[in-house]
């Protein structure tokens, strides 16, 4: 398997990706990915693929927001979304791409990447409760167990405060969980 930044050529590949990955859920994925891919420029924010075989079977993004800290606003990465074909599941392809993603963030002088997800999954990463470091999350439809940050080395701190998601997360709907019943 091949870890790599995205090309222009993967993104049907990609969005394919998440079609699949996401179920009924996959088409509003796919269309806050190809949204979120126009934001990413050359060192703030981070697509990438797994490659097996030629094919693209994985793929994570890390895109920037901000946490409104009472010194200053401070830019921030959040990851959203990951995902992997399904047949390919438990096969590390996912922890592979956050891993290889988180590495690279690391070097950059990003302080913190958030994210809403799993915490079982995501706690083998270094990733804890949010809350519980200091943050305040952005939408009240994000469960408290789901929002996790983890701080890189140019954390500092005083980088306290809210997440501010970027503008795509809300025109696409993609933040917190919506009750169907309401």
């Amino acid at each position: 398997m091949d870890l790599r930044e995205e090309l222009p050529g993967d993104r049907l590949a990609v969005r394919e990706v998440h079609l699949r990955a996401f179920g009924d859920h996959g088409l509003v994925v796919a269309d806050l990915v190809d949204t979120l891919r126009n934001t990413i420029a050359p060192d703030n924010g981070l697509s990438l693929v797994a490659e097996h075989d030629r094919q693209v079977v994985g793929h994570v993004m890390f895109t920037r927001s901000l946490l409104d800290s009472p010194r200053r606003l401070v830019e921030v990465q959040v990851l959203s979304p990951l995902a992997v074909m399904p047949e390919l599941h438990k096969r590390s392809i996912g922890s592979a791409l956050v891993r290889h993603g988180l590495g690279i963030l690391a070097e950059r002088t990003t302080p913190l990447v958030f994210l809403e997800g799993d915490p079982g999954y995501y706690s083998r990463f270094g990733f804890g409760p949010a809350g519980d470091l200091g943050f305040r999350k952005p939408s009240l439809r994000i469960p408290d167990h789901a929002f996790q940050a983890i701080k890189l080395p140019a954390y500092e701190p005083w980088m306290t405060g809210t997440l501010v998601y970027a503008e795509p997360f809300w025109r696409h709907d993609a933040v917190g969980l919506r009750d169907p019943d309401a």
